[in-house]
């Protein structure tokens, strides 16, 4: 359900085709909680999930209205807004997978929290590149504004120091987040570990901006660490996120 979430304003070219789909599983949840999931096969494997965990509706009712605010298609005014939006999905999504791993705690929750809104904000900087090419920009404006860096700055590519400021101010929120999620480490059961691992991919492309000095344009961003899966096995190894 997230990938088909995901997908929908990126496959689109009218809103109201995104506003149809979106109503599609809004309908679809409500249906799967009243025991009557309609016949296609991921909102079945959904149904079958939320029998199984007990998963909590409003969750995916969260993330489903967040999609939807987002087809508007405008660049968040600030990084509130932006944490907003990580919140209400990314962090949603976490939640979920603690419910499926039998993870009902407050300190998992907070450090969920503030994972899924390193998350979001990680995309949104990640999916810069790609977004220019399309001559869109969603980058916070406030912090755009604060070094007088325009759209247009980056829909050219421009890499002027101001630009990486830009760059350098949003990335250090997602760092912060990811600290704040670790201070929780020592009260969150070992148990939840597992959702919390989507850390060794943030703190990888944290780490790679900060090599090329916030060049968000830089090649060497786009490329997949073929390491990954060993960072895996040591965070787990471990017992950290």
């Amino acid at each position: 359900m997230w990938n088909w979430l995901r997908q929908i304003k990126d496959s689109i070219t009218q809103k109201t085709t995104g506003l149809m789909r979106m109503q599609f599983w809004r309908d679809a949840v409500e249906d799967i909680y009243s025991d009557n999931p309609p016949h296609q096969p991921v909102a079945t494997e959904l149904w079958r999930a939320v029998k199984r965990h007990n998963l909590t509706k409003m969750w995916f009712m969260k993330i489903i209205d967040e999609r939807e605010k987002n087809l508007d298609d405008r660049p968040y005014r600030n990084i509130q807004e932006l944490e907003t939006y990580a919140e209400n999905t990314q962090s949603a999504l976490l939640y979920l997978t603690l419910e499926t791993l039998g993870v009902r705690d407050i300190h998992a929750d907070h450090a969920a929290s503030h994972i899924g809104k390193a998350q979001g904000i990680v995309t949104c900087l990640r999916a810069t590149p790609y977004h220019c090419t399309r001559q869109k920009v969603f980058l916070p404006m406030d912090i755009c504004m604060l070094h007088g860096v325009s759209q247009e700055d980056f829909i050219r590519g421009k890499q002027e120091k101001n630009v990486r400021d830009v760059i350098y101010d949003i990335a250090s929120q997602a760092h912060i987040h990811l600290e704040h999620a670790r201070s929780f480490s020592k009260k969150v059961p070992v148990k939840a570990y597992p959702a919390f691992f989507c850390t060794v991919a943030l703190d990888g492309y944290l780490y790679n901006m900060r090599k090329v000095d916030f060049n968000i344009f830089h090649p060497s961003l786009q490329k997949k660490s073929t390491l990954l899966p060993l960072y895996l096995y040591i965070r787990s190894w471990k017992k950290t996120y």
